[in-house]
């Protein structure tokens, strides 16, 4: 495995601007759900750092649950469009507050399906925070609520996202270099 500085291209978003980014979504989603039965739905495996690090910013009672959803084949850069529920969530959300959270939304095919799907078991409000917006990329129309960064078309790595499932423990959000990175076959 290559170590990640060989084929880093360039820090987007260092780990300093992402924490502050995340507590400005906290703030907000704190106020905007005060009052309301707030349940964080995090979409695996990319989201797992946000969401730890959203929650902790989040001043309100909320509860949280896990769906893993893909759109990638094996080892692929590109959403293949067909979705994918490989788990699904644990409790109801009908006449609950769900604010699904999701590292990135690229194409908008995967989202927009877990939208479609979870709105019909009835949840009293659902919307969507991502950390990473591609909008150069979209395809499927998905109104994003809480968004924490747009950024250009150029594929990602850190924070969660991983490269060939590595590279997710980083603290920052980096960019790949495709002349120096060399896929695992």
């Amino acid at each position: 495995m290559q170590d990640y500085h060989d084929f880093l291209a360039e820090i987007l978003i260092p780990a300093d601007e992402l924490q502050g980014r995340i507590a400005e979504l906290g703030a907000e989603i704190s106020r905007d759900y005060a009052g309301k039965n707030l349940h964080l739905v995090c979409i695996l495996r990319g989201g797992v750092l946000f969401l730890a690090d959203l929650m902790r910013q989040i001043s309100i009672p909320h509860t949280i649950d896990f769906m893993a959803v893909s759109s990638y084949g094996a080892g692929a850069r590109q959403t293949t469009g067909q979705v994918r529920i490989a788990l699904d969530l644990k409790e109801e959300i009908q006449d609950r507050d769900v604010l699904l959270v999701e590292d990135i939304v690229d194409s908008g095919f995967t989202i927009a399906s877990v939208v479609e799907l979870l709105s019909t078991r009835h949840p009293r409000s659902m919307q969507v925070c991502a950390l990473l917006d591609k909008v150069e990329r979209r395809e499927v129309n998905v109104p994003i609520n809480y968004r924490g960064f747009v950024i250009p078309d150029k594929f990602v790595f850190g924070y969660g996202l991983d490269l060939d499932e590595y590279y997710r423990n980083l603290p920052f959000i980096g960019t790949v270099d495709p002349n120096r990175y060399q896929p695992n076959e």
